[in-house]
């Protein structure tokens, strides 16, 4: 995500940080390699030149200029602007004080919306939420069919007619059945077209005017760059806005999109989708992007996603058995399930700090975790608990049950070990070295 930007502002903040005093004219050459940075991926020639006045301005300071560490203090501004132009903090969906909560998704055809309509509601249900899906896209003959089977899969109740000939009316029912059977949040997937069209924003002003949502959402494909910055401004100029939620970041090395729509509609991003799964559905953190964008990492989203995947008691349990030197190859197993259900693992690697830097360019081959579950998964149970069983004629067997070489069975065994004497240095309390257990 944003790889491409990120790579060249660090590259250009890196000559800044090497530089023990700094004058006028290396903060402007500096920002001149940011303005030309900033066009390439995509972000509004517009939006680009305040943001590079508004950074020369504060950078071009005594404060900074006669600071002991000038470098650094640049790029604290860099990233306060950034969180500014991203759309500062206040991005999240607003629920009604009176349920239900009507949140209406528009947006061209292709754009994700029926997918993002079923990641928004998983989202809540997790959140401890009721929601409802209802299929006001009459267009696509499809539409209604996918809904119902991403709704089958979460076990979200969808509404849905195929009489009903006007989806404002039923937008009007899904709202009456929602609050027949107490949902709190009515999610409304509505029709696209494949450009904007007078038929597509009556459509859409019928829809609000009968029944005003709390929010409205246009789902926009990152990757189109300005074409996701036109298509919000031409929305929120017919039918108004109330946020924009980005497909595909996950994709957008440029973020073109992302530093644009801000300043170009006034309407913040609120949450970005970052791959096809269910899952990947993200609150849209302002300040969060700009620290990856710089290089900085993401902490704190890289601690959420693993709060979401792990629960206190499977901790403790784990610990128990960390502490007991219990830990087995079911474990292992168990954990790498786990993390690969966090996202990519060259995702979750590039929210550390520094490390986005130092991986750029390096694959992670997922493949090779599939090869270590069905290694562990091609060992008895007996086996699991004690590696001291798997002796020569075990590996053989293993390995033709796995599809794998007896050279990769004998690298995960080695692998395993190191990590076992490593929870064992881990009890002791003693300096830790990871193993090399990435598949690099």
């Amino acid at each position: 995500m944003l790889d491409s930007l990120s790579e060249k502002l660090e590259g250009i903040f890196k000559k800044l940080k090497g530089k023990g005093l700094l004058k006028e004219q290396d903060i402007d050459l500096a920002l001149k390699e940011v303005r030309v940075a900033l066009l390439e991926a995509d972000v509004n020639f517009r939006v680009v030149k305040d943001f590079i006045q508004g950074l020369r301005e504060k950078a071009v300071g005594k404060e900074v200029l006669d600071s002991l560490t000038p470098g650094q203090q640049v790029i604290k501004i860099v990233h306060a602007e950034l969180c500014t132009l991203l759309g500062g903090a206040d991005n999240r969906i607003k629920l009604s004080p009176n349920p239900p909560t009507l949140i209406m998704m528009v947006g061209l055809q292709g754009s994700g919306k029926t997918t993002t309509s079923a990641k928004l509601a998983r989202m809540y249900k997790r959140e401890g939420r009721r929601p409802l899906l209802a299929a006001a896209d009459l267009q696509r003959p499809a539409a209604i069919d996918q809904l119902i089977t991403l709704g089958g899969q979460l076990d979200v109740p969808v509404y849905y007619s195929r009489e009903t000939k006007s989806p404002a009316a039923v937008s009007q029912e899904a709202l009456k059945k929602a609050k027949l059977e107490g949902r709190d949040i009515v999610i409304l997937d509505t029709a696209g077209r494949l450009h904007i069209d007078e038929s597509l924003m009556q459509e859409l002003k019928d829809i609000k005017a009968k029944t005003p949502p709390n929010e409205t959402l246009l789902v926009a494909d990152a990757m189109t760059g300005q074409e996701a910055v036109n298509i919000a401004k031409n929305f929120n100029e017919a039918i108004g806005l109330d946020g924009v939620v980005l497909t595909k970041m996950d994709g957008d090395a440029r973020g073109g999109a992302a530093l644009s729509i801000k300043a170009v509609t006034g309407r913040p991003i609120k949450l970005i989708g970052m791959g096809e799964k269910l899952d990947m559905l993200e609150q849209f953190y302002p300040e969060r992007l700009a620290s990856r964008i710089l290089g900085m990492g993401d902490v704190l989203s890289l601690i959420e996603k693993a709060q979401q995947d792990y629960d206190q008691k499977e901790a403790e349990k784990l610990s128990r058995k960390i502490m007991s030197e219990g830990f087995t190859f079911e474990d292992l197993r168990d954990q790498l399930k786990k993390i690969r259900g966090m996202g990519s693992i060259e995702s979750l690697l590039s929210m550390i700090p520094g490390m986005g830097a130092k991986l750029r360019g390096v694959k992670v081959d997922e493949k090779e975790f599939v090869k270590i579950e069905a290694i562990i998964n091609s060992m008895t149970l007996r086996e699991r608990a004690n590696h001291n069983l798997l002796n020569g004629s075990r590996r053989k067997r293993i390995a033709d049950g796995s599809g794998t070489s007896i050279a990769e069975v004998n690298r995960v065994i080695k692998q395993y070990l190191e990590m076992k004497k490593m929870l064992k240095m881990f009890k002791g309390g003693k300096g830790l070295r990871l193993p090399k257990i990435m598949p690099f």
